[in-house]
């Protein structure tokens, strides 16, 4: 059973984190302190500290949920499926059930405002990409166990992740920069964007 003082901590960093965020959305990850983030919750900059090792740390707290999220659907996924249809499915149905786990924390809205600072502040973008390339080796592991080869010496799985991250990282950008940054939006991009990944591959693009 949850004790008193530990539902007082899981209180002040749910706190801090949505102070965070909503201080880096509305005046920018860089004109944002510590000091400030502390201070808007009325506790220390040692307090923040005991929570968050840093700034980024705090940025990237949600974006790290759903990117656990998104690895387990894909352990979950049957193992009769086609590798890419796996990643398909599991990043789709990831999208339709993480609005649950991302409210535990902040609004979605406010996660959707969040990932789009994030692409737009050129020290958060370089560090999503180093993110998505430590998942993506993490997802290759467990798709060529999945396939039962090894990635080391066979080049398929970390081949198929590169593509499929590829596409994500499109749309991602896509998303960021359009008018409607609701989940359902971002939802239909990435499955549209996935439809067209083996026409794109291996079809003509010239019309008849």
């Amino acid at each position: 059973m949850e004790t008193l003082r530990e539902r007082k901590k899981q209180r002040t960093r749910e706190a801090l984190l949505r102070s965070a965020l909503e201080l880096f959305v509305a005046q920018g990850y860089e004109h944002t302190t510590v000091d400030e983030i502390a201070a808007s919750v009325d506790v220390s900059q040692r307090t923040f500290f005991r929570y968050f090792a840093s700034k980024e740390d705090v940025a990237f707290f949600v974006p790290r949920l759903t990117e656990e999220h998104y690895v387990e659907a894909v352990r979950r996924r049957p193992p009769e499926e086609p590798p890419l249809e796996a990643l398909r499915r599991s990043v789709i149905d990831s999208w339709s059930t993480i609005e649950q786990a991302i409210e535990r924390y902040v609004p979605v809205e406010l996660f959707l405002r969040t990932s789009r600072m994030i692409e737009a502040t050129p020290v958060l973008f370089a560090a999503r990409l180093r993110r998505q390339s430590e998942t993506e080796e993490e997802i290759a592991r467990i798709v060529a166990e999945r396939e039962g080869v090894d990635p080391d010496t066979d080049p398929r799985p970390r081949l198929v992740v590169a593509v499929f991250g590829a596409v994500i990282r499109v749309t991602e950008r896509q998303w960021s920069v359009g008018d409607d940054f609701s989940v359902t939006a971002i939802r239909q991009l990435t499955a549209s964007y996935l439809d067209q990944v083996g026409p794109a591959l291996t079809g003509s693009w010239r019309e008849d």
